[in-house]
């Protein structure tokens, strides 16, 4: 068994799937519907957010006039209708391959729905890298930061040792409140000039985590 030299938390949609684009084609979608503004690529990652229901007002929804949760669920079944079309970022797989070479202990902390997130790990056949998968109990995007500290409970270690990588503030504001160490890679569902306001280094891409940790 290799030596276990710290541990890494990765975030899964935006960080290591390229899921932008079927997320910015499922809203799209939506709005043409109610004759509201669609999104360009950059629009999008100017304005998504968590909690997810404030980007759904900034774009044009009403929920006086429709149910969140209704709205919520159409948006994520024409999601997983196009989750197919999705791979890994290019360079997700060597980064993988290059921590778990040097003995760093993955794992994975999603607002993914548990077992689509179990079954969208697997499908791309990189369930191997990781010690721990972990989602939330719905679809609303909620939960993440409990299973955070769950995580880090169940498994002992330390949080100031720890690295967590995504490509959101939300990602940032979860390592804080954790307690661990946080780099964001801007490449996913939020751009670089936002990624800047957390504070913590920002990557152009994974593959620039090699030299990172090198270094």
């Amino acid at each position: 068994m290799k030596p276990v030299r710290t541990t890494i938390i990765w975030d899964w949609n935006g960080t290591l799937l390229d899921d932008v684009t079927i997320c910015i084609e499922a809203i799209n979608a939506m709005l043409a519907e109610r004759r509201l503004r669609v999104l360009t690529r950059e629009m999008y990652r100017e304005v998504f957010t968590f909690p997810v229901i404030d980007y759904y007002r900034q774009v044009g929804f009403d929920f006086e006039k429709e149910n969140w949760e209704t709205v919520a669920m159409d948006f994520m079944n024409r999601y997983f209708d196009k989750l197919i079309q999705s791979n890994l970022f290019a360079d997700a797989e060597p980064v993988l391959e290059f921590f778990d070479q040097l003995g760093y202990r993955q794992l994975i902390l999603s607002a993914m729905e548990q077992q689509s997130l179990t079954v969208s790990v697997m499908g791309k056949g990189i369930g191997r890298y990781f010690q721990r998968i972990v989602g939330i109990g719905n679809h609303y995007a909620a939960g993440k930061l409990g299973n955070g500290h769950a995580m880090i409970d169940e498994h002992s270690f330390a949080a100031d040792s720890t690295w967590f990588i995504g490509d959101t503030l939300h990602d940032a504001d979860i390592a804080r409140e954790l307690g661990c160490r946080c780099l964001l890679v801007a490449n996913g569902h939020q751009d670089r000039k936002r990624l800047y306001q957390a504070g913590v280094p920002v990557l152009n891409s994974l593959m620039e985590l090699k030299s990172f940790f090198t270094n």
